[in-house]
């Protein structure tokens, strides 16, 4: 039970970094290197995360269509930390 939450956390979190490396190298005009540091110096580092973390929706529910339900507990833990991360970011 609480490896089956763990892996879903950790799921959660490469979901989120993958969410992110794929908005900075695709989406955004220029490289990977020169996104990453317009974020840094811009304080974008809340958005980016936040938008990384959009496909953990999809992740949620393929766990629970698959009835796979602690880990999708572990991903809604995960998704809980990345908020807080997110608001650490945004308001310190």
């Amino acid at each position: 039970m609480v490896k089956k939450i763990i892996k879903g956390f950790l799921l959660s979190i490469f979901t989120t970094l993958a969410g992110m490396y794929i908005y900075l190298e695709y989406i955004m005009p220029d490289s990977f290197e020169s996104s990453w540091k317009w974020m840094i110096v811009q304080h974008f580092e809340s958005t980016i995360i936040s938008l990384g973390a959009i496909p953990n929706l999809l992740l949620f529910f393929v766990f629970i269509k698959r009835r796979e339900d602690y880990k999708a507990r572990g991903v809604l833990l995960g998704v809980i930390i990345t908020a807080f991360v997110v608001m650490g970011f945004k308001f310190f």
